[in-house]
């Protein structure tokens, strides 16, 4: 039966088998990973992975990511050509996520790849994660533990904030692992086609996959249909998004807007307030701490939310992009 509380359970080897054994009872747990925390359910059980979508209110038509523990069980649900496993070899474990063609008999609910014949797949860079999948002897579905369009979240507390302690949200548990070491979602490349495409920007860059791919292809335009099907998560228009209006590439804030500054010239006068991705410019250092800074911005005494200009370079390219969809009307 679904849990009526959410327990907060910590990391040592007990809490972790308990963790487990929820997920082999078909419930649902949000852990960290080095990118995100996830919201993780049995990604071959149809009724854990539709709680998943129930629980974040979720569209159906938004795959997810299936996680696993190591290369061996991805291969043995997904079409894992030379290609991928040149890049398991490169990046995995690690914030990169595959798009595969799935093989006849893969054992992953359909509902995991909203009913398309690929599935992104990936290893995480995060002990504590990969200890929970070989625990549980299940790959595990796991989008951002968070409400379907919200800020992901990057600590245990932003995963009971965003579902409620002992309220009936559907989540069982929330496995404290401290703060995300990396901040943003992974790039997620689709390798189901002859020309691979990056659909969505994280910390592995293209340049970082070129030399082992040669070019890549262009991102096809997204849908302009509410309800078409997405190869990827993390594509719709309005992601990742503040209650509050979010505005890009601002030199200042406006009255009642808060400022989220990026480099050493981020200041503003009392009673603006002001946090800094980073004194020091420093991209990773930006993308640690998005979401975090943007949920604390996100408070109702402001009017929205002002955002200094970003490089659209390297780890940029990804930041922009989560910007860009929290920003979206």
């Amino acid at each position: 039966m679904p849990q009526s509380t959410c327990q907060t359970l910590a990391n040592n080897p007990r809490d972790i088998a308990r963790a487990a054994e929820l997920i082999k009872d078909g419930e649902l747990v949000a852990f960290p990973t080095e990118t995100v925390y996830g919201l993780g359910g049995d990604a071959t059980n149809d009724h854990a992975v539709a709680a998943i979508f129930k629980a974040k209110g979720r569209p159906q038509f938004n795959p997810l990511i299936v996680h696993f523990a190591d290369v061996a069980e991805v291969a043995e649900e997904v079409d894992f050509d030379a290609r991928a496993r040149a890049l398991a070899d490169a990046f995995w474990p690690g914030p990169l996520t595959l798009i595969l063609p799935r093989q006849t008999g893969c054992r992953i609910s359909l509902l995991a790849s909203a009913g398309l014949e690929t599935l992104a797949v990936r290893i995480p860079g995060h002990d504590l994660a990969r200890s929970l999948i070989e625990t549980a002897q299940k790959p595990i579905a796991a989008p951002s533990a968070n409400r379907s369009g919200h800020t992901s979240p990057t600590c245990a507390e932003h995963v009971i904030t965003e579902f409620g302690a002992g309220l009936s949200t559907g989540v069982a548990a929330v496995i404290d692992g401290g703060n995300c070491s990396i901040g943003i979602e992974s790039t997620v490349l689709d390798l189901s086609i002859d020309m691979p495409i990056i659909l969505r920007p994280g910390k592995i860059t293209a340049e970082q996959l070129e030399p082992l791919l040669g070019s890549l292809g262009q991102s096809a335009p997204e849908s302009s249909q509410p309800n078409s099907p997405v190869k990827s998560p993390g594509l719709l228009e309005r992601h990742y998004a503040p209650d509050l209006p979010l505005r890009m590439n601002a030199r200042e804030a406006k009255p009642r807007e808060a400022l989220l500054g990026f480099g050493p010239n981020a200041s503003e006068p009392a009673p603006v307030p002001v946090l800094n991705l980073s004194l020091a410019g420093n991209l990773d250092e930006a993308a640690a701490n998005l979401f975090s800074m943007i949920r604390a911005l996100d408070r109702g005494n402001y009017q929205g939310i002002a955002v200094m200009p970003i490089p659209d370079k390297g780890l940029g390219c990804a930041i922009n992009d989560r910007l860009r969809r929290a920003s979206h009307d």
